[in-house]
């Protein structure tokens, strides 16, 4: 009757520690979607700054 529970016990063990990884992941899957999101946002922020020096070049340029 021990290794009835035995494998029981573990088995139930595996199921916690597997929902506790299932846990750390989904947060850390978060984490790295919020650092995709900022890094986008300033990727856009910096395209724009680099749109409007080009304008601001191209104007210079074309007063030559």
């Amino acid at each position: 009757m021990f290794w009835p529970m035995f494998a029981i016990a573990v088995g139930f063990l595996g199921i916690a520690v597997l929902g506790v990884l299932a846990v750390r992941v989904f947060m850390e899957a978060e984490r790295l979607g919020r650092q995709v999101t900022d890094s986008a946002r300033r990727i856009n922020r910096a395209a724009d700054d680099l749109e409007r020096a080009a304008v601001g070049a191209a104007r210079s340029v074309d007063s030559l």
